[in-house]
């Protein structure tokens, strides 16, 4: 798949010139945090929609103040920078966006600055209708105590790539991790929820999540189709009675999972409670659904 034209560093570059030197905090440490954002192209509207974009936004400029940050982007300047990208490349397509606020220069561990601004537009369309096979990882969630999992800082993500890489070679699709207390916390880098007794049952804030934009979507469009949601602790053996079980993140959107440990659930891949979640949340996302238009930013190319 061909890179698009231009990429956006502390301004707009060419997609070739858009990098980071070796020596940067960023590389060395990992000392960065990011957002991972959506945007959707609607043919017939000829419309682009970017996907809560202001809670996007907003979240990455708390990752940045928890992280300490000497200079801290904005949400009206990351939405510049994005809207700036978006036109420059004339993105007609549904798009995975990366905004990443980084530690630039050199340095110990320990600098707060300088900070750099890094966006980034590629095409993605990845719809995993099929289902997923999942196992429960050896690999265990990193606690709050030890690492931030509220904020989106790129070191967390190695936890989870250990249980995705993990998973591959024993055959499955993707993992779902455990806390410390062997609770059901999340998968590698999306959130986890499954249909018990016909209630949707999500674990809580305190699991060790991403407290996540797209599990709070989800709640709320369940609720309005009218399925209870809990939001609490679930232990590993109630995952064999789910009778329906998903991932959603922003990359994921809502993801049927198939089999848990090669144990089949309840019901056929997606089951459908998850198939009516996953085409309204479609719908809604690319603006066929004129509901819930606080959600949905549109690009003016004009």
């Amino acid at each position: 798949m061909a890179a698009p034209e231009y990429a956006w560093v502390n301004g707009l570059l060419k997609w070739e010139d858009a990098t980071c030197h070796i020596s940067s905090l960023a590389f060395k440490y990992g000392a960065a945090v990011f957002e991972g954002i959506r945007a959707y192209w609607n043919a017939e509207q000829e419309a682009l929609y970017v996907w809560q974009l202001e809670e996007h936004l907003k979240r990455l400029e708390y990752s940045q103040r928890f992280m300490r940050y000497d200079r801290i982007f904005t949400v009206e300047e990351g939405a510049a920078a994005l809207m700036e990208l978006l036109k420059a490349n004339g993105i007609k397509s549904n798009v995975h966006i990366a905004m990443t606020a980084f530690l630039s220069g050199p340095g110990q561990p320990y600098l707060m600055g300088p900070v750099s601004l890094a966006v980034t537009a590629t095409a993605r369309s990845d719809d995993k209708a099929g289902g997923l096979n999942v196992q429960v990882s050896s690999w265990r969630r990193a606690p709050d105590s030890s690492l931030p999992q509220r904020v989106k800082a790129n070191g967390n993500y190695l936890n989870g790539r250990l249980a995705g890489m993990e998973a591959h070679r024993n055959g499955y699709d993707s993992a779902i991790m455990l806390t410390q207390a062997g609770k059901v916390s999340e998968g590698p880098a999306m959130c986890f929820f499954m249909v018990r007794n016909g209630v949707a049952v999500t674990p809580d804030k305190q699991s060790d999540i991403l407290e996540s934009i797209t599990r709070d979507t989800v709640i709320r469009l369940l609720k309005e189709d009218g399925i209870p949601v809990e939001e609490r602790p679930i232990d590993r053996s109630e995952l064999a009675d789910a009778e329906e079980a998903f991932f959603c993140g922003t990359a994921w959107e809502i993801a049927p999972i198939r089999s848990i440990d090669r144990l089949d659930l309840g019901s056929e891949a997606p089951g459908p409670i998850t198939a009516r979640l996953r085409d309204r949340f479609k719908a809604i996302a690319t603006g066929a659904d004129p509901d819930h238009p606080e959600w949905r930013t549109k690009v003016d190319f004009d």
